[in-house]
């Protein structure tokens, strides 16, 4: 890779993770393209942003760990079935063709978004018990398709936490980063034994990542709840965006 190659990479981690521990998403969907382009081959590009991932949600959750805004019970729900969906899926990955996962999981986005978006604001559900089904259901589903495409899939399961599991937004962000860090090694380690990581972008990109990731997190806490949703409605709308661009590159 040229000098101007691994600048790019540095610029768009940086940029990417910084937005991504705002609102606790990933974005793996907006750094993999670049990845691809410039790594030794797709797969090796495959492999570093799903590592690259894994730093970039380990930095921005231990911010939001300290700030109190992960849910251990809820992570204890979501975390093993997300793991074993993303190794399957994995496992599986080939057989199913990746366009049509992409764009569908692209309408998802794009719906949610709109919806957190155009939705009239609403006091966030503080309950004493959140959906254990759904958080199971979602985690292994959003974890499969994950284990498809080669991403994370933070994008999907935020507002699978918000909407269908019932967590408010607040502890939603640091939640999905803590799976997140769970499904990105699972990611990284299944990859491991047929092609692996460019580690030369995992050294740019996850540098970047870090100083990045935490500064999106402290970030988080001065937004309100209304206006923390938005935030993630927007970027849900630019990760969309993102998905249906690669189902077609």
């Amino acid at each position: 890779m040229s000098g101007l190659e691994l600048a790019a990479v540095a610029v768009w981690s940086f940029a990417v993770a910084v937005a991504g521990g705002v609102v606790g998403l990933v974005l793996g969907n907006l750094r993999l393209p670049l990845f691809a382009a410039v790594a030794s081959s797709p797969a090796a590009g495959g492999g570093a942003n799903i590592a690259v991932s894994g730093i970039s949600a380990a930095t921005a959750g231990a911010a939001h760990i300290r700030a109190g805004r992960v849910n251990w019970t809820l992570f204890g729900w979501m975390a093993p079935p997300s793991v074993a969906g993303a190794l399957v899926g994995g496992y599986l990955a080939g057989r199913v063709p990746k366009t049509a996962l992409l764009l569908a999981i692209a309408a998802v986005l794009f719906y949610s978004g709109f919806d957190l978006l155009l939705r009239k604001p609403r006091r966030a559900r503080v309950r004493a018990e959140f959906s254990r089904v759904a958080a199971v259901l979602s985690g292994l589903v959003i974890g499969l398709l994950g284990g498809f495409v080669g991403l994370i899939l933070g994008s999907l399961r935020m507002p699978a936490l918000l909407r269908l599991v019932g967590e408010p937004a607040s502890r939603a962000v640091g939640t999905n980063l803590a799976v997140g860090v769970c499904v990105g090694v699972a990611g990284l380690l299944g990859h491991l034994p047929s092609a692996g990581p460019d580690w030369q972008l995992i050294a740019v990109g996850g540098a970047a990542s870090i100083p990045a990731a935490l500064i999106g997190a402290r970030l988080t806490g001065r937004l309100s709840e209304p206006a923390l949703i938005r935030a993630i409605g927007f970027v849900l709308l630019v990760a969309a965006t993102g998905a249906a661009i690669q189902a077609f590159v």
